[in-house]
C-alpha cells in the first residue's frame, strides 16, 4: 500500500508541507501554488477536479463551503481520492500526526469521495 498523497490548499500554512516531508521524506505533499500543482486563486470546484485527476487527496482549513463542493462535484459524476478538512482548535502537532498516520496507514477506499473532519 502506498501513502495517500495530499494537496494542501493556499490557506493551509506550509509548516504543514515541510513538516510531514521532514517526517517521511516519502511521502507526496504539494501545495497550491507550487509547481506543478493549482496555481493560486484557482476555484475550489476545479480544485477538487484536480484532485481527482492526479489522484490527491485535498487537506483544507475550508469547512464552510467545502462540503457543497464535494456535493455539487459528485452529483456531476464526477469522484476524488478525499478531502481532510482541518480542526482550527487542534494543535499543529497533533494535526501533523493525525495526517502522517492517515497518509501512511490509510486505505484510499476510507476517504474515496467524502470528508474527514480532524481528528477522525
Amino acid at each position: 500500500m502506498s501513502p495517500l498523497r495530499y494537496l494542501l490548499d493556499e490557506n493551509v500554512d506550509s509548516l504543514y508541507a515541510s513538516e510531514l516531508i521532514r517526517r517521511d521524506p516519502a511521502l507526496v505533499v504539494w501545495r497550491v501554488g507550487a509547481p506543478g500543482a493549482p496555481p493560486k486563486g484557482t476555484s475550489d470546484p476545479d480544485i477538487l477536479i484536480w484532485c481527482e485527476a492526479h489522484r490527491f487527496v485535498l487537506v483544507t482549513n475550508n469547512r464552510k463551503s467545502m462540503p457543497a463542493h464535494l456535493y455539487d462535484h459528485l452529483a456531476a459524476g464526477r469522484h476524488i481520492a478525499g478531502i481532510i478538512a482541518l480542526n482550527p482548535v487542534m494543535s499543529v502537532g497533533d494535526t501533523l500526526d493525525d495526517l502522517w498516520l492517515i497518509a501512511t496507514a490509510a486505505d484510499e477506499a476510507e476517504y474515496f469521495d467524502r470528508i474527514a473532519y480532524l481528528p477522525t
